[in-house]
């Protein structure tokens, strides 16, 4: 009985350090990512704005959040008409109209000090074989890249940092509910490690140090009531 309850104890301790190791992996990246308007709805695109290409009348976003990847990505707020957007800008010969929604998130998305500006629309009159990123400069100065050439903000915003990982994943959609733009990479995130840290698998090694003294214990006490 008293194997049973050590071996009980040990897995249930286990269990819990498992639980907080995949809590610790579960981290997000701040950042800004793109997306496309495709009928009512945003869809998060598939290439970034230095090489997308819109066409005259497309509706093109941007958010800053924090998100694990695209699954998570919280989209553009607000409205999203061309008509709207371009009322104000008619069509020119030689020309195309691209329509930006730039959403700089919530206060609880923002790096630590920075205040995120509220949200705007812009319309973008640039050449023809122009680029997303290159409509987005005409109207959302300044912009900041890495080295990587990584958008990091949009007309200022934010004035540090670029793709950073944040512990605890607290994603733009669950802000929101209590709310890239390059992608970070390919895959939708910074590539940077987000594991556990080592002090985390120290106390996993810990607490099976532990268990395996309980068990020894206790097969001990069996063995000297047995005898």
């Amino acid at each position: 009985m008293k194997r049973r309850c050590a071996a009980l104890v040990l897995a249930a301790l286990l269990l819990s350090l498992t639980g907080t190791v995949q809590s610790a992996q579960a981290a997000g990246y701040r950042y800004w990512s793109f997306w496309d308007r495709s009928g009512d709805g945003w869809t998060y695109a598939t290439q970034g704005p230095s090489t997308a290409r819109p066409a005259d009348g497309d509706v093109q976003g941007f958010r800053f959040a924090v998100s694990a990847d695209s699954q998570d990505a919280s989209q553009p707020r607000g409205a999203a008409s061309f008509a709207t957007i371009c009322a104000k800008t008619p069509a020119r010969d030689g020309t195309k109209r691209v329509a930006l929604v730039i959403d700089f998130g919530t206060t609880a998305d923002a790096p630590s000090g920075e205040t995120p500006p509220s949200p705007r629309t812009a319309c973008a009159r640039v050449s023809p074989d122009a680029t997303t990123a290159e409509a987005l400069a005409s109207v959302a100065k300044p912009l900041r890249y890495d080295t990587n050439a990584l958008l990091c903000a949009i007309a200022g915003y934010p004035e540090t940092g670029c793709g950073e990982q944040v512990s605890g994943q607290a994603s733009g959609q669950a802000s929101e509910q209590a709310s890239g733009a390059e992608e970070p990479t390919s895959a939708g995130k910074p590539e940077k490690d987000g594991g556990p840290s080592v002090g985390l698998y120290a106390g996993v090694a810990a607490v099976a140090v532990l268990g395996a003294a309980a068990l020894w214990q206790a097969r001990r006490r069996g063995s000297r009531r047995d005898g």
